[in-house]
C-alpha cells in the first residue's frame, strides 16, 4: 500500500471537517480526530483507507463496494457503536483515498488501560461480557460480523463505563476485496488480528458471527492475565491455557472453553448462547491456584464505598449494615463503654459482699465464735442511665431522594435473594474500575462526593437490571 501523507492540523476537508491531530495509524491508513464545522465543531472521525491499487478501474470497485458497505453501517443503530456519517473520496498528493467519518468517543482503549498496568478482576470482565455480548447480538442480527475484536477495538467510554465496539474489520475486508484482484495471485490481506481471529479466519478468510466470540474470549483472557495472546496459546497442544495464571470460577472457565474451541462448530453460535451461559455465574466457585501478580493499580480490599453515607460490606455472606453519620455509630459505642464499666464496678461490689460473708461464716465455724449479726447492707440504689438523644436516622445529611435511592437497591438486592456481600463487592470493583484515580479511598456524604455517589449508584442500578432480566 502506497504509503499516505499526514493530514495537517488544521488543515479542512470538503469545507467541513477542519483537522485537530492525529490519532494513529495502522495498515489501512491514519486515523484522524476533526471537528465538523457544520455542527458547532462537534468532534468526529476520519478514518482514512488507501487502496493498495491506483488504477481507476481498482478504485472505482473499491469506492462501490466500501459505499455499500458503508451504507449498510450507516444504517446501524446502537449505543455502544459509533455513528457512521458518511463518506469522502479525497486526492492527497497525487493518490486517492477513502475517509470514512463517524462519531468521536471519548475514552481509553481496554488496550491502553492494559498499558497503564491495569489488570481486570473477573467481576469487570463479566460486566464487559454482559455489556458487550448484546452489542454482537445486534450486529449479527443484522447480517454484520466484526472481524476485528481486541482490546484495541474497544473504548472504554469516559461517560458511563461501558465498552464501545469500533474499527469494524469488515469494512477493512472491502477494501481488501476490492484490491485484491490488482494482485498477481488475485489474492489479498486478511483481515483480523493474528491471536485474536480464529484460524478460520486467518487461513481462510472466512468470518462468522462465532469467529467473533472467539476473539472476544482471547480478549478476556489478555484483560484478565496482562499478558499477550501468544502467551497463553500452548503450541504443543494446541489449545489455550490460562488456569496457571489466573484463578476463574467454574462457571467462567467452562464459558471461555467454548468460546475458544477450534473449530467453529464446536464454539457458540451466538451472543445470546453465551448469555444464557453466564446466568449460572456464581464467582464463589472457583478452580485452579491462583497466581499473585503485582501492577502499578493496586486493589484495595473490600470496603466501604460511600464512606457515612453508603452500604458497608462487613465480608462475603454476611449482613451489610447501612450507615448515614458517623456520630450515630459515635455515640452509640460510647453508650456500651459506659454501660461496660457500671457492669463491671456492680459485678466486683456483689464479689466482694459475697466474700465477706463467705468468710465471716467460715470463721465462726472453725474458731467456734459467738453468733454475730452482720449489719444489713442496704440495697443498691436503681441508676437511671442518663438518657442519651441519638440522631435519628430517618433526619441523616444526605438529602431524601438519596436516602430513597439507597433504600430502592437495598430493597432490591433482597427481593433478588442475592448474597448482599459479594453483590456489593461486585460493585465497589466495577465503581472503582470506573474511577481507579480514587483507588483505596472511602466517598464521604459531601457535597463534593456527590457525583461519585451518583456513579456508585448508577453501577450498582446497571447490575442489578442485569440480575433481574435473568
Amino acid at each position: 500500500m502506497p504509503s499516505s501523507l499526514a493530514l495537517a492540523s488544521g488543515s479542512i476537508i470538503e469545507n467541513r471537517y477542519r483537522i485537530v491531530r492525529e490519532l494513529g495509524s495502522g495498515g489501512f491508513g491514519r486515523t484522524y480526530l476533526a471537528e465538523d464545522l457544520n455542527r458547532y465543531n462537534e468532534r468526529c472521525v476520519l478514518k482514512e483507507f488507501a487502496p493498495q491499487s491506483q488504477s481507476n478501474k481498482e478504485l472505482h470497485k473499491a469506492q462501490e463496494l466500501f459505499q455499500r458497505e458503508a451504507g449498510m453501517l450507516y444504517h446501524l443503530k446502537h449505543p455502544q457503536i459509533p455513528r457512521f456519517r458518511e463518506l469522502i473520496r479525497l486526492k492527497l498528493e497525487g493518490n486517492d483515498s477513502l475517509l470514512l467519518v463517524q462519531d468521536y468517543v471519548e475514552g481509553l482503549t481496554y488496550s491502553q488501560l492494559l498499558e497503564q498496568g491495569k489488570r481486570f478482576s473477573e467481576a469487570e470482565v463479566i460486566q464487559l461480557l454482559r455489556q458487550l455480548l448484546p452489542v454482537l447480538e445486534y450486529l449479527h442480527s443484522q447480517q454484520v460480523v466484526h472481524r476485528d475484536i481486541s482490546p484495541d477495538n474497544l473504548i472504554h467510554r469516559s461517560s458511563d463505563g461501558k465498552p464501545v465496539l469500533i474499527d469494524f474489520g469488515c469494512v477493512k475486508q472491502v477494501v481488501v476485496t476490492a484490491t485484491s484482484h490488482s494482485s498477481p495471485m488475485g489474492v489479498g490481506t486478511v483481515v483480523g488480528k493474528k491471536g485474536y481471529a480464529p484460524d478460520e479466519q486467518l487461513r481462510e478468510g472466512n468470518a462468522y458471527p462465532c469467529s467473533d466470540l472467539y476473539a472476544l474470549g482471547v480478549t478476556v483472557l489478555v484483560l484478565l492475565t496482562g499478558k499477550q495472546p501468544g502467551e497463553l496459546y500452548d503450541l504443543s497442544k494446541g489449545n489455550w491455557s490460562w488456569q496457571q495464571e489466573v484463578s476463574l470460577s467454574s462457571t467462567l472457565n467452562s464459558v471461555l472453553k467454548k468460546m475458544l474451541a477450534y473449530l467453529p462448530r464446536d464454539r457458540y453460535q451466538s451472543a445470546k448462547e453465551v448469555l444464557e451461559a453466564l446466568e449460572n455465574y456464581n464467582p464463589s466457585q472457583t478452580s485452579g491456584v491462583p497466581v499473585p501478580v503485582a501492577t502499578n493499580l493496586q486493589p484495595s480490599p473490600p470496603k466501604s464505598i460511600l464512606g457515612h453515607a453508603q452500604t458497608l460490606v462487613v465480608a462475603p455472606g454476611k449482613k451489610v449494615l447501612t450507615t448515614f453519620t458517623s456520630f450515630f455509630n459515635k455515640k452509640q459505642q460510647s453508650t456500651t463503654n459506659e454501660l461496660q464499666v457500671i457492669r463491671k464496678v456492680m459485678t466486683i461490689a456483689l464479689l466482694t459482699i459475697v466474700a465477706i460473708v463467705g468468710i465471716a461464716k467460715l470463721g465462726s465455724s472453725l474458731l467456734q465464735l459467738p453468733k454475730f449479726k452482720l449489719p444489713e447492707i442496704p440495697p443498691l440504689p436503681e441508676i437511671d442511665l442518663p438518657e442519651i438523644d441519638l440522631p435519628n436516622e430517618s433526619k441523616p445529611s444526605l438529602n431524601a431522594s438519596e436516602q430513597e435511592r439507597q433504600r430502592k437497591i437495598v430493597q432490591r438486592v433482597k427481593a433478588l435473594n442475592q448474597d448482599e456481600g459479594i453483590f456489593y463487592q461486585q460493585v465497589n470493583e466495577l465503581f472503582y474500575a470506573q474511577h481507579p484515580e480514587i483507588q483505596g479511598r472511602s466517598l464521604t456524604n459531601k457535597p463534593e462526593d456527590a457525583k461519585l455517589r451518583e456513579d456508585w449508584y448508577q453501577v450498582a442500578e446497571e447490575l442489578l437490571e442485569e440480575l433481574e432480566q435473568r
